[in-house]
């Protein structure tokens, strides 16, 4: 049943609300920053609100104005969104707490512009996740690429600015190139953008044409990160690291994969996908993607840059199991959405933390770094057994249903991948936790703070004195844990969307 509701329209204000009060008390900055909080507990109650319906098979939705024929200003909450919000809201008031412990240390310049951008930031994710139609989607993923603009160019630095210019230029480019054409032969073909199960295109049109279309979508959501389409996100590390972690772990990331389920499921539809034999080629471009990136990843000292590889190879698992078109496979891929997000994001925590704590930043130099920071550590180790797929982590879950929707669908090449992806997964992630805890630490003085680097006072690491970066990941590693032993909720959602 459909329900009429203004709530998801007040989850998207409240944080341009939000993002107003920030800016009105930004010469207080414990005032802000309570500001920041307090509108991220709000908007996740708001979603939180409608989610009991939405597991009893509602949706909610509400219609702002209509501007052309069939086409018009609309949300809608389904189980999809609803997923992608929950995931979204969660991470934000976590997100919130970790800020603070990260920039005031690290004494960030611009702190006023950086939580209002973040605000409105989840404004505009929000607006993608209860999309009801093709136009609105478009037209919120296109504001989330600007208003994370200055965020991903937070330090303006010569450096920051060309991370940031080729993270504009690859997602405004493939949007206008690519995603805006499909949108308006979408609309020429089937005479509506409006998202519906099963797909939204009538019997009778040319295969060519909806194959052209089905390109210029998948192409124009370059937030998806597939190859070639995905040097963008490593360029967008040069971000702070909660930027990082919240929009390339979870945001922005995750409003191009959920794109890509969304043209998938509701506007080609599991049945014209296999007639197309679609789902094919995209699980080849996705197994592709896969692999190169974690072979590009193991090549990486960086941790930030091994990490960003790592998202480029996690979020193909999603666009994967959408493609098998399998119940397994595309219940794999929807529930990879939360549980990439919240591995991902404690490793970026940690990525963080060991900054903020030590000033590393680099692989090598970081033997024996377990034993300072032993909290942080053991969280980044598991997140990096989710994203190999160790159980009972939530990675394992992901990774077990997409291997048996590999296998519904006779695909055995993409489990070879699966199985191949997650030795490089290993590869790439084990020597990290190895160097942490069982080798000896390099003779050098231990900084406080970042930013006190040679010559400064040097004094014993201790990561009570942050706990505002050290609680978070703490939390989001305990939660990556709880997904996997208890799935059940997100498998509800997935099953909901699959029908």
């Amino acid at each position: 049943m459909d329900i009429p509701s203004i709530r998801p329209m007040l989850v998207m204000l409240v944080s341009l609300i939000g993002a107003g009060l920030i800016i009105a008390n930004r010469e207080n900055p414990n005032k802000r920053e309570l500001c920041s909080l307090g509108t991220a507990v709000t908007k996740f109650l708001l979603v939180i609100s409608m989610l009991p319906g939405v597991l009893e098979g509602n949706t909610y939705s509400f219609t702002l104005f209509t501007f052309l024929e069939e086409v018009s200003f609309s949300l809608r909450v389904d189980a999809l969104g609803i997923t992608f919000a929950v995931v979204a809201s969660t991470l934000w008031m976590i997100t919130s707490v970790y800020s603070i412990g990260y920039m005031r240390p690290t004494k960030e310049h611009a702190q006023t512009r950086f939580y209002a951008c973040f605000a409105v930031t989840l404004s505009m994710t929000m607006g993608v996740a209860f999309s009801a139609n093709l136009v609105t989607l478009y037209l919120f993923y296109e504001m989330l690429t600007l208003i994370t603009y200055p965020l991903v160019s937070h330090k303006q630095t010569e450096v920051a600015y060309a991370g940031a210019n080729k993270y504009l230029f690859y997602l405004l480019g493939t949007s206008k190139a690519f995603l805006l054409a499909g949108m308006i032969l979408t609309y020429a073909v089937a005479g509506t953008l409006d998202f519906q199960h099963g797909g939204l295109f009538p019997d009778g049109v040319n295969s060519t044409v909806l194959v052209i279309i089905y390109f210029l979508l998948l192409f124009g959501v370059g937030k998806a990160a597939i190859m070639p389409f995905h040097a963008w996100l490593p360029a967008a590390m040069v971000a702070p690291t909660p930027v990082s972690a919240l929009l390339h772990a979870v945001a922005v990331v995750n409003t191009g994969v959920f794109s890509v389920l969304r043209i998938i499921f509701h506007v080609f539809g599991v049945d014209l996908m296999q007639s197309l034999h679609l789902g094919t080629v995209t699980a080849v471009l996705a197994s592709f993607t896969i692999v190169m990136a974690s072979l590009f990843a193991m090549t990486r000292d960086n941790l930030k840059a091994r990490l960003a590889y790592s998202t480029v190879s996690q979020l193909s698992y999603i666009v994967l199991g959408g493609a098998l078109l399998s119940v397994s496979g595309m219940t794999g891929g929807i529930i990879h959405i939360a549980n990439h997000a919240f591995s991902k994001i404690t490793l970026f925590y940690a990525a963080g933390s060991i900054y903020v704590i030590t000033h590393k930043t680099d692989i090598s130099q970081m033997k024996g770094i377990g034993r300072q920071l032993p909290l942080t550590m053991a969280a980044f180790s598991i997140g990096a057994l989710s994203m190999i797929g160790v159980p009972p982590v939530s990675g394992f879950t992901s990774k077990w249903f997409l291997a048996l929707g590999s296998i519904e669908s006779n695909q055995i090449p993409v489990l070879i991948v699966l199985l191949t992806s997650t030795l490089l997964n290993a590869g790439y992630f084990l020597p990290i936790i190895y160097n942490a805890f069982f080798k000896a630490p390099d003779e050098e003085p231990a900084h406080a703070v970042a930013g006190d680097k040679d010559g400064g006072e040097s004094h014993k690491i201790n990561e009570a004195d942050h706990k505002y970066l050290v609680g978070p990941l703490c939390v989001t590693a305990v939660i990556a844990v709880l997904l996997g032993i208890f799935p059940n909720l997100f498998l509800n959602l997935a099953n909901l969307v699959i029908g």
